[in-house]
């Protein structure tokens, strides 16, 4: 017996908690289009996110490490897969709409340029005096107007929710960039718990890539208190860490600060009772957080990890030379546009050189910016 929409969305209506944003309640979407008939509105939007150009293209994108790094690194892709997993898990438990945590979890990224935040920041840099560039606004600019897969319109065409969703689901970006988006609310219980999956994927699995690159030693780690909450919960005591320990370790510490923030959110609900989706947005605070001693240890670990990690020369180095690749695209694109492909010559009627430029190079993947690069530079490469 198949599941019906209709079913779906009476399940919904039975199962979820008060706040949660039910699929049968969606505002519809820019374009109107008849729902199918055996999937949710969410669930389109989730299957449309994964099924897009942008997402594929996540595969080859930096995490931290450039993707000719080695093969075991966290890419934009594996990074999305686990931050939708942990947002599915924190939803189920707190009675979220999981299939709309997981549409904005997998959209989260989907703007990220090569080369991770030297990308990002670069091309920022770059962009100063033409609005900027961010890759949460970037994101949005994929799923309303860069995927061109349908014939009557741009972009993917998800549901007002998503949309709200990927714009909202970090509460530190400037939402006026994002049109059509209201500004009076903030986010919604299932963009909360997207945006805390995301930093909690980003921090632990960041440390379980430098652990095994040999960026951090177990030296530095043990200067961690929130590495001895975890090691002191395993009663590990090992003084060499072998791949074993170190999947059990980080698998440890996933569940410890999915556990806290768990906890925590649900006394924040228990003390506001919100009786809608509305009565979240309007909340003075998220209500998706760690526990106050964990946020402390969380900026320890993000503190450790910047100087650490990031700041490694290795890492630097890296990032050195994605600067300079992606500044080198930029300057030749914008100082002569007839080197992009027609389907980007044909937006400069509509949209300015430099925005052009930048939805070019943030489309590109690690190793298709490098072979721009050497295309373009390197005397020997063929065009």
């Amino acid at each position: 017996m198949y599941s019906r929409r209709l079913a779906l969305e009476h399940n919904e209506r039975n199962s979820l908690a008060d706040f949660a944003l039910l699929s049968g309640d969606s505002r519809g979407r820019m374009h109107h289009e008849a729902e199918p008939r055996y999937r949710t509105a969410f669930q389109r939007d989730r299957d449309r996110i994964v099924h897009s150009a942008a997402f594929r293209l996540l595969e080859y994108k930096t995490q931290v490490f450039v993707n000719d790094a080695g093969d075991y690194y966290r890419t934009r892709l594996t990074h999305t897969l686990e931050v939708a997993q942990i947002g599915r898990t924190l939803a189920r438990a707190l009675g979220a709409n999981e299939d709309l945590v997981e549409a904005i979890c997998l959209a989260h990224d989907l703007g990220h340029p090569p080369f991770g935040h030297a990308g990002e920041d670069a091309l920022n840099d770059l962009m100063a005096d033409h609005g900027g560039f961010n890759h949460n606004h970037q994101s949005y600019r994929v799923v309303t107007k860069l995927e061109q897969r349908y014939p009557k319109w741009r972009g993917l065409n998800l549901t007002l929710e998503t949309l709200e969703g990927i714009a909202k689901h970090e509460t530190t970006y400037d939402r006026r960039a994002f049109s059509g988006i209201s500004t009076d609310t903030g986010a919604g219980l299932e963009a909360q718990i997207a945006n805390i999956a995301d930093e909690l994927a980003y921090n632990a699995h960041d440390l379980d890539d430098g652990l095994q690159a040999g960026l951090i030693s177990i030296e530095q780690a043990r200067e961690l208190a929130l590495w001895h909450q975890v090691v002191d919960r395993l009663n590990w005591t090992d003084r060499q860490l072998d791949d074993v320990s170190r999947h059990q370790i980080i698998r440890e510490l996933v569940g410890l600060l999915v556990d806290d923030a768990l906890c925590e959110t649900e006394r924040r609900l228990d003390a506001l009772r919100p009786k809608s989706s509305l009565d979240v947005q309007n909340h003075h605070e998220p209500l998706v957080c760690h526990s106050a001693q964990q946020q402390t240890l969380n900026a320890e670990l993000k503190n450790f990890l910047f100087h650490a990690m990031y700041r490694h020369f290795r890492i630097v180095r890296m990032q050195t030379r994605a600067e300079h690749f992606v500044e080198a695209l930029f300057t030749s694109y914008v100082k002569e546009p007839r080197q992009l492909p027609d389907v980007y010559r044909a937006k400069l009627k509509d949209e300015s050189t430099h925005r052009v430029v930048a939805d070019y190079i943030a489309n590109l993947t690690d190793r298709s910016a490098l072979q721009e690069y050497r295309q373009l530079f390197d005397p020997i490469s063929r065009p």
